[in-house]
């Protein structure tokens, strides 16, 4: 059942309507003027009943039955939205019980359409909140959910490919990062570390992301799922940076660690990744082997893995001259989707890897 925490006009309004009461009806139910109540309609957020009538109100609403809180709380979100009422007031009474519910189902929303690369359909629920509250206004509540959104806000920039800047996902993660540790909730905050080591590898900075990442990997405020992602990414810094064999090691240490877990999505991932260090090691029939366990294995299909695998088994095909067409092939099909997607960051190692490619056959071609 719904409840109200501070009754303003809108409230009120929105309780008259449920009960599907004339403004008179209604003024008699509650035993007050007729003067009262319209003056509530028309200045909705912007006028508070006397703490004697919230009683009343209170207790006229814990005594409609269940299809008077439905319409009320129908009635309520609609008309609440920021783009109808004084955003300020609505913001200073903070969320409202039946808020926090529908709010953190819309986070539970969020997290599917990320993994389906829906950005626009994330993008408006996130902003569905982070728009209409502020933190300074928020309990303990709604400042975890609002620090939550903030972190699903950072993971559409980071796979859109805003990585860096004021509207990116490292200024995300770093204002997520900010709550949490005000909540004292420190599994949270390593989780925004490790997020934040992501980013440090995608702007190119390998060294401080692998120093980052050995450390989040032995962190006792992680789960154990998240240390061997941790170190699954030591190992990624470290092949970017050149160092195959080491990089090799430290992602088949990883790859045991997914076993023991159950998770076959993250062993598909990590084969991935091998398969570009042995790419980079030169041993190209172990990079074929493994690219190929990663594109047979896996439950997840969304058009973000896909791309990475098809990036990964382009840029190991481009390396052998007898396989270079097939190469650019798979990368034409893989930048189709990225572009599609809007998947920004891959789209640019696609053109990265084809760059490199076009140099390299230049000699051969002349």
């Amino acid at each position: 059942m719904a409840t109200v925490h501070h009754w303003t006009g809108l409230e009120a309004k929105a309780l008259r309507l449920a009960l599907r009461l004339s403004v008179r009806a209604f003024a008699q139910q509650l035993g007050l003027a007729v003067a009262t109540v319209s003056k509530w309609e028309s200045k909705l957020a912007g006028t508070e009943p006397r703490p004697d009538t919230q009683a009343i109100l209170d207790t006229a609403l814990g005594r409609a039955d269940a299809s008077v809180h439905l319409r009320f709380e129908t009635l309520l979100s609609e008309m609440a939205d920021p783009l109808t009422t004084t955003r300020a007031r609505v913001t200073a009474a903070g969320p409202r019980a039946w808020e926090y519910e529908s709010w953190a189902d819309d986070l539970e929303r969020v997290v599917v359409a990320l993994a389906r690369q829906d950005f626009a359909f994330a993008d408006s629920l996130l902003n569905r909140w982070l728009i209409r509250f502020k933190a300074p206004g928020l309990d303990e509540k709604g400042l975890y959910l609002f620090a939550r959104s903030t972190a699903l806000l950072g993971d559409l920039k980071r796979d859109q490919g805003v990585v860096l800047g004021p509207l990116s996902a490292q200024h995300s993660y770093t204002g997520a990062r900010a709550v949490f540790t005000r909540l004292g909730i420190p599994r949270r905050v390593a989780q925004l570390d490790l997020s934040l080591a992501v980013v440090a590898e995608m702007s190119g900075k390998l060294e401080s992301a692998a120093l980052s990442y050995e450390t989040l990997a032995v962190d006792e405020r992680l789960s154990r799922r998240d240390r061997a992602r941790a170190r699954l990414w030591v190992g990624t810094a470290l092949s970017k940076d050149g160092r195959h064999d080491c990089a090799t090691r430290v992602m088949q240490a990883a790859t045991r660690d997914f076993v023991y877990l159950a998770e076959p999505d993250d062993w598909a991932v990590a084969h991935q990744k091998l398969a570009l260090a042995r790419r980079g090691a030169g041993d190209l029939d172990q990079a074929l082997h493994f690219i190929g366990i990663a594109r047979s294995s896996g439950t997840t299909d969304s058009p973000m893995q896909r791309v990475r695998l098809d990036t990964a088994h382009g840029h190991i095909l481009l390396s052998d001259t007898a396989t270079r067409d097939d190469g650019l092939l798979v990368l034409g099909q893989a930048a189709t989707v990225a572009t599609q997607h809007g998947l920004v960051h891959q789209l640019r190692s696609i053109e990265g890897i084809r760059a490199m490619s076009e140099g390299a056959a230049g000699p051969r071609q002349r």
